[in-house]
């Protein structure tokens, strides 16, 4: 049953449809992602579903009584409010009521407000909103001023959970929360009784959570069932589709427009009925919205540095009495690609300053590479220029700016990524968040560089663009340091990871974010077996003399044994079930059979990926043995 639903709804910004004719409509229980490009609208139609904005035309239904939360993507907070305060304005009309009823306890014409209390649970308003500082991990007496930008998006989600509300709208939950804050909230809204409707481009986070995708393009909402992998497949099968309608209706208009423009002994034969298909023909074309075209990305690497960018050596760095860096050693060569991931706050861009040969440890050495040519991607935005042009940003004094070996007009580079030669000459204030990074990244990439210092790349841009700079990214000859909470970004680009791992310490590991956290689990768990064993050890009598002492590997019993020679086969079975499956997902033919098969293969492959890790695991402990 809908909770909300939206129909034949019409939206436009100057000759721009954002929404065409759409239809949607929200499910109890459901957790839908909405996904589409940067300017298509996605924030406006979360706003009209909250009641801030309205429709040029159509209609939005929702339940009688429903309540609905929004959480924008920069929440406002007042600065000089504590947590407390601001999480309690969430339940705002429980404080109101109750505080009237206590004030005329005596009037007999406050039944209906004791009635609404019960209602609402407006009694014991107070619990609630501590119920939510303690799973959220807020200290309540701390000014909202003194917060981070993570602390800050916390808080905001906690005033909208503690309303209990039916529907809740979140616009880029996952910006400024760091790895463990994003892990944390995928937990929380999957147990969120309600229904959600969010907005973000982190795909890792999609296919955790949401249970339907909704895109919006071109002007029109379509719905596919299952996590964002299942979007995937579907969606390039639906393109795939599309494409080969398009050529062949193109291919017919063609023979069309011949065949009216024949002689006057055809035009003498012609068919009214034909005439009127062709004319219809050509309004369908001109109505038709095709495909936006795709961002181009290219970057000049400039000359090539020396084999060897940086070397730490037991390098260490604190700021009073706060240590940030303790004991880092590192080696990083040219075309490593190195991801920083940590708290917010835990210190990446002082270390990050340090291999750079920006900052000076207070102990250790740091020797730097040759020929280094550094170009930065600031996650702030602090320094564009907001009264400047878009072509001034690119190329300030030119038209024409120089991409390696290639001279282009500035606004044919602007459109690369996708800005109209009409807005070179607008004023970057104008942009969105979204395509202000992506005149960052235009600007960036327009200068030669050899490492590349990227700060949040993936905020605000759409996954489209995204999936791009990966490409770009990954055949970049130049070494890159990347620091951001995108997982499947991070993923697919980094060759190494540096993390933090509590009292200043940070580790190298080889691999992406998943080998980092199959360590880490494989590690802990390790740890974990161990540790009760050696609580449970008797203290050992003193040795006779070293030279009697004698180290034995203790033998596996025979159940043991046969274990540790049935794992290989069980891992290679798994690896292969696993493989059919993956096909599976990629493939269209999964998408036609139904949500249930979906969700049927979808599990299984997460299923086996935990079996494999505990197979694996307990290798490692037979094989120790």
């Amino acid at each position: 049953m809908a909770v909300l639903s939206l129909s034949n709804a019409h939206l436009a910004f100057g000759h721009v449809a954002l929404l065409d004719g759409a239809n949607f409509s929200l499910e109890i229980g459901e957790r839908v992602g909405l996904i589409g490009r940067n300017g298509t609208g996605k924030s406006s139609l979360l706003k009209i579903l909250a009641g801030l904005e309205k429709l040029d035309d159509g209609l939005l239904q929702q339940q009688q009584g429903l309540t609905n939360v929004y959480v924008p993507q920069e929440p406002e907070l007042r600065g000089d409010a504590t947590i407390f305060d601001v999480i309690s304005e969430g339940v705002a009309e429980h404080k109101a009521l109750r505080e009237r009823y206590e004030i005329h306890a005596d009037d007999d014409d406050l039944a209906w407000v004791q009635e609404r209390i019960e209602h609402i649970g407006a009694w014991n308003w107070e619990q609630r909103v501590e119920e939510t500082l303690h799973r959220l991990g807020l200290d309540g007496s701390r000014l909202i001023s003194t917060l981070s930008g993570g602390l800050k998006k916390r808080v905001a989600l906690g005033r909208a959970l503690v309303a209990q509300p039916d529907v809740l709208l979140l616009d880029e939950p996952t910006n400024h929360l760091d790895l463990d804050a994003i892990t944390w909230l995928e937990g929380l809204l999957n147990d969120f009784k309600g229904s959600l409707l969010l907005i973000t481009h982190d795909r890792a986070f999609l296919d955790n959570v949401a249970n339907r995708i909704v895109e919006l393009d071109r002007g029109q909402l379509r719905g596919y069932p299952g996590n964002y992998a299942a979007f995937q497949a579907a969606k390039a099968y639906e393109l795939e589709n599309e494409a080969l309608f398009n050529a062949r209706f193109d291919k017919l208009l063609a023979q069309e427009e011949v065949w009216i423009r024949k002689g006057v002994e055809a035009r003498r034969t012609r068919s009214v009925a034909r005439i009127q298909r062709l004319e219809a023909m050509r309004l369908a074309h001109a109505a038709r919205r095709d495909v936006q075209g795709k961002v181009r990305l290219d970057i000049d690497t400039g000359g090539a540095s020396g084999k060897i960018v940086a070397e730490l050596e037991d390098v260490s760095k604190s700021y009073g009495d706060r240590a940030i860096v303790r004991g880092f050693t590192s080696t990083i060569l040219r075309g490593d690609k190195v991801g920083l991931i940590g708290p917010n706050g835990a210190g990446k861009t002082t270390l990050l300053k340090m291999i750079l040969g920006e900052l000076a440890p207070d102990s250790g050495t740091v020797r730097l590479g040759s020929r280094l040519t550094v170009a930065y991607f600031d996650q702030m935005r602090d320094t564009l220029n907001l009264d400047a042009t878009l072509a001034d940003t690119i190329s300030p004094g030119s038209e024409w700016i120089e991409i390696g070996n290639q001279k282009k007009h500035v606004k044919s580079y602007l459109g690369d990524f996708l800005f109209s030669p009409a807005r070179a000459n607008s004023p970057v204030r104008t942009l969105s968040g979204g395509e202000r990074n992506r005149l960052l990244l235009a600007r960036l990439f327009a200068r030669p560089a050899n490492v590349l210092v990227l700060d949040e790349p993936t905020n605000d841009l759409d996954i489209e663009t995204l999936e791009l700079l990966e490409e770009l990214l990954a055949e970049y000859d130049g070494t890159v340091f990347l620091v951001s909470h995108d997982r499947r970004f991070l993923d697919n680009v980094v060759t190494s990871t540096i993390v933090y791992e509590g009292e200043a310490r940070w580790r190298e590991y080889e691999g992406s974010v998943q080998d980092w956290l199959q360590q880490s689990k494989r590690a802990a768990a390790l740890q974990a077996q161990a540790a009760p064993k050696a609580a449970a050890a008797p203290t050992p009598p003193p040795a006779p003399e070293p030279a009697l002492v004698v180290a034995t590997k203790r033998k596996l019993s025979y159940k043991e044994q046969r274990e540790l020679d049935e794992i290989p086969k069980q891992i290679a079975a798994l690896e292969a079930e696993q493989t059919q499956l993956n096909a599976l997902l990629a493939g269209a033919e999964l998408y036609t059979q139904g949500a249930a098969r979906i969700a049927e293969v979808t599990d299984r492959a997460a299923e086996i990926d935990a079996e494999l890790l505990a197979l694996m695991e307990r290798w490692e402990v037979l094989e120790a043995k």
